[in-house]
């Protein structure tokens, strides 16, 4: 079947690659090693670009290296996202007695991933732009137009989760997609780009300790 691909690039990032050897992830090799049956018609993937931590200076040049080598896979198209950064008032976890029961304190949220995950998934089975439809995320966010394509549009869905087992969505699972698996540890260290890359560009090399 010809397949399309929607990948929530920060879930699966914090559900299976961070603190790994396996963040230099072609995301056409896995597609092919989890969907061997089928034909790899268009991988979208959705994030936002991070910016720089005192901690983490190097964490947007990183990344930005990491979308170049995506950007080599004919099957890929890369869908952004936007960083919200702005100060709330939250209450304390445990106020100290006759203290202050509030604080402000700045709050950065993802924006506009999910919204573009769902509008994307939802427009290309409208479309009939594949046979089968799937995704990789374990966010209970998506159920509704994961429900939508699969009962509403009477379409092939498959559910990739890239979270630990325990951590499986319910609410996703809910569904009753067409098929589901659980993305482990063999397949991400199988499929991983060459540490020495080249585009239109010139030559680039996996980030350091990725």
């Amino acid at each position: 079947m010809r397949t399309n691909v929607y990948v929530d690039g920060f879930n699966l990032y914090y559900g299976c690659l961070k603190g790994t050897p396996y963040r230099w992830l072609d995301l056409e090799a896995l597609c092919c090693r989890l969907l061997p049956t089928n034909s790899i018609h268009r991988i979208r993937y959705f994030t936002a670009r991070v910016a720089a931590r005192p901690n983490k200076a190097h964490d947007p040049i990183h990344q930005e290296i990491y979308l170049r080598a995506l950007r080599t896979l004919p099957t890929v198209t890369i869908h952004l996202g936007h960083f919200l950064t702005k100060p709330v008032t939250m209450p304390l976890a445990a106020p100290a007695p006759g203290g202050p029961r509030f604080a402000e304190v700045m709050k950065t949220e993802e924006k506009g991933s999910d919204v573009n995950l769902a509008t994307y998934l939802v427009a290309d089975a409208f479309r009939n732009d594949a046979d089968c439809f799937v995704l990789i995320s374990n966010d209970s966010d998506l159920t509704e137009p994961l429900r939508i394509v699969r009962h509403e549009l009477g379409k092939v869905v498959g559910l990739l989760n890239p979270q630990p087992p325990a951590k499986r969505s319910r609410a996703l699972l809910a569904c009753k997609p067409s098929f589901f698996k659980q993305i482990r540890a063999g397949v991400l260290g199988r499929s991983q780009f060459p540490p020495n890359m080249k585009d239109g560009a010139g030559a680039f090399t996996r980030p350091r300790g990725w």
